[in-house]
């Protein structure tokens, strides 16, 4: 499942809960594809869900997956840094396996 770092978590609780949008709001990331390829990730703030998302709340925050975006991201961490003019950049990383290695 996407983990999020605190500070992803910090920004998307900022933008969600922003003037203006509405209340439920939450950060949605969907897959595009181009011809039948995986492509691009999307991410919008929308009112709610669609239909097949895959939702993650929490702290105070709502990110709702597309079923393709879901499977792609089941291993990552998303995180995210806010620049000195307000500009919002969001990275994604592999999550670490916490188990120790029976090799070492």
């Amino acid at each position: 499942m996407l983990v999020f770092t605190p500070t992803a978590i910090e920004v998307v609780r900022t933008i969600t809960s922003a003037e203006g949008v509405p209340e439920g709001a939450g950060l949605r990331i969907a897959a595009t594809t181009d011809g039948g390829q995986p492509g691009a990730l999307e991410m919008s703030i929308t009112p709610g869900p669609e239909e097949d998302d895959q939702v993650l709340a929490g702290e105070g925050t709502h990110v709702f997956l597309d079923p393709l975006a879901a499977v792609y991201l089941d291993d990552k961490v998303l995180d995210a840094e806010v620049t000195d003019d307000g500009q919002v950049a969001f990275a994604l990383g592999e999550q670490q396996d916490q188990a120790p290695d029976p090799q070492a």
